[in-house]
């Protein structure tokens, strides 16, 4: 959410801002709405002083008997009092528009975000790890011989429908050893904390974190109201909404495993083929909530915290620093991961990290009291995903395929595969 203030202050800024994103300038209707909203509480403090005074006038007159006043004054003051309803009732009106107006508006990008319409024009910041070289034409996830079997597309088209997938057997194991994995990571090495969250939130929280009121179509709801997460970014972050947090409590670093859940709407007939892009999916998140001044370097130990994870199991990548406009709606400035995938022979996202400013806070008012004393100031709200294992799991198997159909697992994953460390072209774990 943008700050009405700074942008009565400096409507130039503002737009340009969002002509960076390549939105168009709205400054203008913006302030003109925001003109009317102000105008009409004036008018309505002035109708409530008025009355007031009538009010007051009223006792003078029956203390002098006067009837004839007392009963003109009776009825000017039950009009006014109608009159001043009215003007509450359209000031409230004009300041629901005003906010829904600025609750539809993007974040404004960091300056050092590098112009551009598309991933195109995404920066390449960071090349890491050799990709494998094979002596057979690598195969998709899915055409593998030993995870075939196990990632059952049919079977879970008969239960859900199009874009969700069964796993079973060694390769639903792999899965949850890569999450289990991920967590423990970020809890024992990267000082997270690990946080059990629910599912299912209400309209606060989802538009707390920015997803409503414009994004609604990208999620799924329930018919009793409740929202089924996008990502565990939503409770999370939210978890701090109204809260007023001594400095002292900052950082707050917390992570998560849980389902995701996601409509792609917006998404007919792309990547299609495997479990590249599910409407239920797992995905490992971490939220930063912190100080001001240390958000930009947050973002770079978070964007660290996500890299390692596929240092340590040994997956190529590459960091891409999003240019203007291919950034999320809610983000000052985003890194994407993107995991080397053989079997499409390119580079797939794996990983977002954004810092979203003061934008988050500011919608769900949440605060910190500065050590020094002072009026409490806006936190900062960060979030990544650390990873997203569905697609770590395609990059593990692709990146391990064998030419007989067998698959060689990390060996960052040994313990939690009692192990076992080749997925067989059999489709069990040796």
């Amino acid at each position: 959410m943008h700050d009405i203030r700074a942008i009565r202050e400096n409507p130039a800024a503002f737009d340009a801002a969002l002509a960076r994103r390549g939105d168009a300038a709205l400054s203008s209707s913006v302030l003109s709405l925001d003109e009317q909203r102000r105008a009409k509480i004036q008018a309505a403090e002035e109708a409530q002083a008025e009355q007031n005074r009538a009010a007051k006038a009223i006792g003078a007159a029956k203390a002098k008997g006067d009837d004839a006043e007392f009963e003109r004054l009776r009825a000017a003051v039950s009009e006014k009092k109608a009159e001043v309803a009215a003007m509450q009732t359209e000031a409230k009106e004009l300041d629901a528009k005003l906010t829904d107006m600025l609750a539809r508006i993007p974040n404004a990008p960091a300056d050092d975000v590098p112009a551009g319409e598309d991933e195109d024009d995404n920066v390449e910041v960071k090349v890491w790890g050799e990709k494998p070289e094979f002596t057979f034409q690598p195969k998709e996830h899915f055409e593998i011989a030993g995870v075939a079997a196990a990632m059952d597309f049919e079977t879970a088209a008969k239960i859900s429908g199009a874009r969700f997938v069964l796993l079973k057997g060694a390769v639903a194991r792999i899965h949850r050893a890569l999450a289990q994995f991920m967590i423990d990571t970020h809890v024992d090495e990267n000082g997270l904390t690990e946080v059990n969250s629910p599912v299912l939130v209400r309209d606060e929280a989802m538009y707390g974190t920015d997803k409503l009121p414009k994004f609604g179509e990208d999620s799924y709801q329930t018919t009793n109201g409740w929202w089924l997460v996008p990502t565990s970014e939503v409770p999370l972050t939210y978890s701090v909404a109204g809260d007023t947090l001594e400095e002292s409590a900052l950082p707050i670093r917390m992570t998560a495993h849980t389902l995701c859940f996601r409509s792609e709407a917006g998404s007919a007939g792309k990547d299609t083929s495997g479990m590249l892009r599910q409407h239920q999916f797992e995905k490992v998140e971490m939220v930063s909530i912190v100080h001001p001044d240390n958000s930009d370097e947050e973002q770079k130990r978070m964007l660290g915290c996500a890299e390692g994870i596929l240092e340590k199991l040994g997956i190529a990548y590459r960091t891409v620093v999003l240019c203007t406009g291919d950034m999320g709606f809610g983000a000052r400035r985003t890194y994407d991961i993107e995991a080397w995938v053989p079997g499409q022979n390119t580079y797939r996202e794996i990983s977002s990290v954004s810092t979203t400013g003061e934008f988050q806070a500011r919608r769900m008012n949440a605060r910190f009291k500065p050590a020094g004393g002072g009026k409490p100031e806006f936190v900062h709200t960060l979030n990544g995903s650390g990873l997203a294992v569905g697609r770590c799991l395609i990059a593990v198997l692709e990146n391990g395929q064998q030419a007989d159909g067998s698959v060689k697992l990390p060996a960052a994953l040994a313990p939690y595969l009692g192990g076992k460390l080749t997925l067989t072209a059999e489709g069990k774990l040796a």
